[in-house]
């Protein structure tokens, strides 16, 4: 566990991190990310002591690092760069061993580590080990520096936009090879970057800063469903959640359930109300609450004669919770397309909330996805 508690780093006059207090837990990715200058860099430089913070206090497992010789504590944590920083004179394997040897582990566990790692970031130690990092592409010397930062299996790993130079591609398959060490490792990993899509796709929690401040510090799902101020709102992205299904539950895309009918309630009133209201499907609940079926306005307009709600209602419906995810939600509709007026009721627990219709649906997703159409 990392926490910072009160900590403000001083250059003179200028204040690059300005008395900030967050707790990191063991086996979590943290990600800070601002605008330039907002002091992500310099709050993740203090954990190793490549800076030293003007005051407060920095604990690593409830222990100062203050009173932490620095080159054991800098050994103990791994770091990995956005220039890399292997020694071009040296093999693959001289680079990623060089801090093993000096801490003096052995030969056999250094292989062992060496070998089980290349195969996890899908470079052949055959193939790559005895090979210079010149005649490595970039996405594969990012690699290596994965394999030097996790051999000597620190509980951090400090890691400093070490994709940020990299296409899109290799950039994406990096960040799936961090998230695949990550669950086999479990390690506290502390990462920067300026780019909200990639905090959003690795972070357990995310850390927004703004001139020194730490603005919002929050999980990935709340930041986007629940930004704390204008700046991160602005900052993240006024609709961005749309591009993370994940997070969006069954409540942010329902018809609310306002009103309700018994099932004696004659169809031309359900008709009339629906159509002053712009409803299209309306629950049948009898005397004691218990839900009965829908009434749809469509098959309404297609009825004659002087009909109540028990005589027409359907019974094509599958029960959701408000925070059913959008990826489920689509499923049971691809599932269920052949059914004749097919919805979604959806409840908190045992209360009548609302509707999902796949028009309703559709209408939704069009309004986010094209927001000018």
């Amino acid at each position: 566990m990392i926490r910072f508690e009160n900590v403000t780093k001083k250059y003179g006059d200028y204040i690059a991190v300005s008395n900030i207090s967050f707790t990191i837990e063991d086996g979590k990715i943290v990600v800070l990310i601002g605008e330039s200058g907002c002091g992500k860099t310099t709050t993740l430089k203090m954990v190793n002591r490549l800076i030293t913070q003007t005051s407060g206090e920095i604990y690593i497992n409830n222990v100062n690092i203050e009173t932490m010789d620095v080159i054991e504590l800098r050994r103990s944590i791994g770091y990995v760069i956005q220039q890399i920083g292997l020694f071009p004179h040296m093999t693959v394997k001289e680079n990623v061993t060089l801090i093993a040897q000096i801490k003096k582990i052995d030969e056999k566990t250094i292989n062992n580590q060496l070998q089980k790692l290349m195969n996890m970031v899908e470079l052949d130690p055959e193939h790559f080990l005895d090979r210079y990092p010149t005649e490595l592409s970039g996405g594969e010397q990012q690699r290596v520096g994965f394999v030097r930062a996790f051999l000597t299996d620190p509980e951090i790993v400090l890691m400093d936009e070490p994709f940020s130079a990299l296409d899109p591609l290799t950039r994406k398959d990096l960040q799936e090879e961090l998230l695949k060490i990550q669950l086999m490792l479990h390690k506290t990993i502390v990462f920067v970057t300026h780019d909200m899509d990639e905090a959003l796709k690795l972070a357990d929690k995310i850390c927004i800063m703004d001139h020194g401040k730490i603005v919002q510090y929050d999980t990935p799902e709340n930041i986007l469903r629940s930004p704390k101020n204008e700046f991160v709102r602005k900052f993240v992205g006024e609709k961005k959640i749309w591009s993370f299904p994940e997070f969006i539950h069954a409540s942010d895309i329902m018809i609310p359930a306002k009103k309700t009918c018994r099932p004696s309630e004659k169809v031309e009133e359900i008709k009339k109300w629906m159509e002053e209201n712009n409803i299209e499907v309306l629950p049948v609940i009898d005397e004691n609450g218990i839900l009965l079926g829908t009434v749809d306005y469509k098959n309404i307009c297609s009825q004659g004669g002087n009909l109540v709600a028990k005589e027409i209602y359907f019974r094509n419906y599958i029960e959701v919770q408000v925070n059913s995810k959008l990826p489920e939600i689509l499923e049971i509709f691809n599932k269920n397309k052949k059914l004749q007026e097919f919805h979604l009721i959806v409840r908190d627990n045992e209360r009548l909330c609302g509707i999902i219709t796949e028009r309703s649906l559709v209408q939704t997703l069009q309004s986010y996805i094209n927001p000018n159409n």
